[in-house]
């Protein structure tokens, strides 16, 4: 891989937690446009891997660079619009559909809210609802199109279906899929179902006790 192919470069990277070790001097190139699954235990690293990803978490030691600039010099709230998130559980905000993805984007008004709803597959009808309640499954794709409204260059995804049944869960699994292959976004997926990481993930990277162990495609 080039450098001009990375998305994420983490060099030495190392993360305490008072005398915990949650990651141990890792060296790790995650490429672009792809979707990348980091996969292992619960309490392995994989998900304060990710959250470094957009400051959601900083390193003790170590570097990470972001299509080459180094992530400690970027501004978080910018970096953050760049690399947007999707966390385990949906989180709606108060208001309607519309209100939250105001959030992302004070511009958008009805008609381009149906049209971000439509592009999770949300129908038009849910844009004044209130958005807490929504199904589970629902509200996290709400939660993707929020995101989506930044327009990001990576989505981050922490274990995103964890919650959500198995018709749902294949619902955001295709629409990462579509994010990557038709909208080149990248896509980085945090799981520790490994049936779920060989339907969806372009490569996964194995993480355990702090550590890459290894990769796959």
């Amino acid at each position: 891989m080039t450098p001009a192919d990375a998305l994420f470069e983490f060099a030495g990277v190392t993360v305490r937690f008072g005398d915990r070790v949650a990651l141990d001097a890792v060296d790790l190139v995650l490429p672009q446009r792809r979707l990348i699954a980091l996969v292992g235990a619960s309490g392995s690293g994989k998900s304060t891997l990710l959250r470094l990803c957009n400051r959601l978490e900083v390193p003790t030691d170590g570097r990470i660079r972001f299509r080459g600039d180094d992530v400690a010099q970027l501004d978080p709230v910018q970096l953050r619009r760049r690399v947007g998130m999707v966390f385990q559980r949906p989180t709606p905000f108060d208001g309607s559909v519309l209100d939250n993805l105001r959030v992302a984007d004070p511009t958008i008004d009805a008609t381009s809210a149906v049209a971000w709803c439509a592009r999770v597959g949300l129908s038009a009808d849910v844009v004044e609802q209130t958005a807490t309640t929504l199904s589970g499954g629902e509200a996290q794709r709400m939660c993707l199109a929020r995101t989506l409204a930044t327009r990001p260059q990576v989505v981050l995804m922490d274990e995103p279906t964890s919650a959500l049944d198995h018709e749902n869960a294949l619902r955001i699994e295709d629409l990462a899929r579509t994010l990557v292959d038709s909208d080149g976004i990248s896509v980085i997926w945090v799981s520790h179902d490994r049936a779920q990481v060989e339907r969806i993930a372009d490569e996964a990277v194995e993480v355990a006790s702090g550590r890459v162990i290894g990769r796959s495609e």
